[in-house]
């Protein structure tokens, strides 16, 4: 399990250390937020996190219920890991690649018009 350190500015004692699971987990609730998909089955395939000294890059892969545009959605989940990543922990995001993999037709899922 990796464990991610970031040192204070000058001045401030101590250091503030994020498991890469604590992150993948702000990432999976900042996806539920968004209204119209859901994450593959299992974090780790719909979601991959690389931490990189610029920041974090994330792969994220869901499927689309039937009647959201997928463009919207997709920019959604961008904004919404961004916001919540970079909100709760002092990491910047620096790229949200999302893969919609599929689209669910099932009766519950599809979108009121």
């Amino acid at each position: 399990m990796a464990l991610f350190k970031r040192v204070p500015p000058e001045g401030q004692k101590g250091k503030i250390s994020y498991n890469s699971g604590i992150v993948s987990g702000i990432v999976a609730l900042a996806i539920k937020e968004v209204e119209g998909v859901e994450l593959l089955a299992g974090k780790k395939k719909g979601l991959k996190l690389y931490f990189d000294k610029d920041g974090i890059y994330a792969e994220i892969s869901v499927n689309a219920d039937y009647g959201y545009s997928v463009p919207d959605v997709a920019f959604k989940i961008q904004q919404a890991v961004k916001h919540n990543v970079e909100a709760m922990t002092e990491y910047k995001v620096k790229r949200v690649d999302v893969y919609v993999v599929g689209v669910d037709f099932s009766q519950e899922r599809i979108a009121e018009q």
